[in-house]
């Protein structure tokens, strides 16, 4: 028969007590009311922003747009085809946004700069052009 000491169990509860992992996660969920043509009715994300991501239980993205006080709208940023009503939906805390790369602005810089030289250039062609027309032509 295996006995089990007293001093054994109380340094095992001990240890487990020391794991014990007591952070708390909040997870603003809701329910889709309606869905289709790209747009879903969301009821219970009452602390959701505007602009915020959200995620539906079959991993399609969504933006909240509309916020009113009884649903909120959600444009979905995939086909959505598997979210049906009643499919949960979480709000991430993650706001839609378009990073600013300088890669992209120098690519717009570059872009100015040839159309400013291409104003420049089409100019000074037709001052060419129109100077040209006053000269006589002398081989007629």
């Amino acid at each position: 028969m295996v006995t089990i000491r007293a001093d054994e169990i109380s340094k095992i509860i001990r240890e487990r007590i020391q794991q014990y992992n007591t952070e708390v996660k909040i997870v603003n969920t809701s329910t889709v009311l309606q869905v289709g043509d790209g747009i879903a009715r969301i009821y219970g994300l009452d602390e959701v922003m505007a602009g915020e991501l959200v995620e539906f239980e079959e991993g399609t993205v969504g933006i909240a747009l509309n916020l009113e006080s009884k649903n909120v709208g959600v444009v979905l940023m995939g086909d959505g085809l598997l979210i049906q009503e009643g499919s949960s939906v979480k709000a991430t805390g993650i706001i839609a946004q378009i990073p600013e790369i300088d890669v992209y602005r120098k690519k717009l810089e570059l872009a100015r700069v040839l159309v400013l030289m291409l104003m420049i250039l089409i100019s000074t062609a037709r001052v060419l052009v129109s100077t040209d027309s006053l000269t006589p032509n002398l081989n007629r």
